[in-house]
């Protein structure tokens, strides 16, 4: 099932994301709105499960963790005419310039996004290539049916990719040191 429009042919910026409804959930993606569906028990489990982990190893380094919603403009503008805002389901900042009491202005160091059978076109397409043009460094793509991760570390102006699978330990590039291991996010019931 594909993403449900707010309205056809209607081109939309941040700021008339501001003045919407807060209980409803929308994204921009070349200034069309899509009305985010509520995830599942087990999208919600594994963001669990990797929020905790890259929050704890992060909780006294400069870097900030933020589970969704939490909001992502990636390419600012003062006026607030962008036409481009995401909730990423996990979003890793290390530039504290880069956050303000909406969200974080320009691109985080690194995002995760779990996949759903109404947005897995969206975060392969729309989302990749506006992370790698706004120079997101670590873009994470969780695929739960299947249990595999995709990583994409950003190397110039491209994205090179590593696959993990569940029983995988996949080191975080952008938190030296920090290695998640994918056994207990993928079986959050066995996890510490």
């Amino acid at each position: 099932m594909p993403l449900a429009r707010k309205k056809e042919n209607q081109y939309y910026t941040y700021a008339d994301v501001l003045t919407w409804d807060e209980g409803e959930r929308y994204e921009l993606f070349d200034g069309e709105a899509f009305l985010m569906a509520p995830p599942n028990r087990i999208h919600q489990k594994i963001l669990g499960e990797l929020f905790v982990r890259l929050h704890a190893f992060s909780k006294e380094k400069v870097c900030e963790v933020y589970p969704a919603p939490f909001g992502v403009r990636l390419f600012p503008r003062e006026d607030n005419s962008d036409d481009t805002f995401f909730e990423p389901d996990i979003t890793v900042v290390c530039n504290p310039a880069r956050l303000d009491d909406q969200g974080c202005r320009g691109a985080p160091d690194m995002v995760v996004q779990i996949l759903s059978p109404s947005t897995a076109r969206h975060d392969f397409l729309y989302k990749f290539n506006a992370y790698r043009r706004a120079g997101v460094r670590e873009y994470w793509i969780v695929n739960p049916d299947e249990k595999i991760l995709q990583v994409y570390i950003l190397d110039g102006d491209a994205y090179k990719v590593s696959g993990y699978g569940a029983g995988d330990t996949v080191p975080v590039t952008i938190l030296p040191g920090c290695h998640i291991d994918l056994a207990a996010v993928f079986s959050p019931e066995a996890a510490v």
